[in-house]
């Protein structure tokens, strides 16, 4: 599945909003867009019509109504990386069932990365919208064995990504030797089982992000 693009629907109630981030993202390694459309009306029969695996919405300036509908359906419906104005709505969007959690400036590369790491179950918050309150960190305490360097954070994020040790080797100039130093150290000072348990881990304690 990693190397598949992800099939992502742009949700808008804004037509501009829409046109804008399906442009950003068009030809974007590793992204599909299927469709755009309003979160009101549309939404069914676009689901029903492109089947995306990821939904990336777009909430505007006025988020209230659209995340009561998203916490309303989010049982039904893809993973959801929703992108905000301002950290204002941040526990409500988080509370919603929001896998992601973007500002609305987010370039293309984050959006693309955002969509990936939704279809892999992963939960990515974009610190740009920080200081957030006590009750929204999803921060667990770090295990002893000791911090993670910027290298070892470096290849989580690509490991995120989906990336094989060759790519990522290839990625940060350095030996496939490196990549799976740097993995056995991350595996141990986490204390995690696999790769896919690392990231895992990592994004839960607040160590991988956009």
């Amino acid at each position: 599945m990693a190397d598949l693009p992800v099939r992502v629907l742009v949700l808008a109630e804004e037509t501009l909003a829409r046109a804008g981030l399906a442009a950003v993202l068009e030809g974007r390694p590793g992204v599909q867009v299927v469709g755009q459309c309003s979160p009101f009306g549309e939404l069914d029969a676009m689901l029903s019509a492109t089947r995306p695996e990821v939904l990336l919405w777009d909430l505007g300036l006025n988020p209230e109504t659209q995340l009561e509908l998203l916490s309303a359906r989010s049982a039904d419906l893809p993973p959801t990386v929703v992108l905000l104005s301002g950290p204002e709505p941040f526990i409500e969007a988080r509370r919603s069932g929001a896998r992601g959690l973007l500002l609305r400036e987010a370039d293309s590369e984050t959006l693309a990365l955002a969509a990936q790491s939704a279809r892999r179950g992963l939960i990515l918050i974009d610190m740009a919208v920080e200081p957030l309150p006590p009750e929204a960190q999803p921060h667990e305490p770090l295990p002893s064995g000791g911090e993670l360097s910027e290298r070892e954070l470096e290849v989580m994020r690509l490991v995120a990504e989906g990336l094989a040790n060759k790519a990522i080797a290839a990625r940060l100039g350095i030996s496939d030797h490196t990549v799976k130093f740097h993995l056995n150290s991350v595996l141990r000072k986490l204390g995690a089982q696999s790769r896919t348990d690392a990231v895992v881990r990592a994004t839960r304690l607040g160590l991988l992000y956009l």
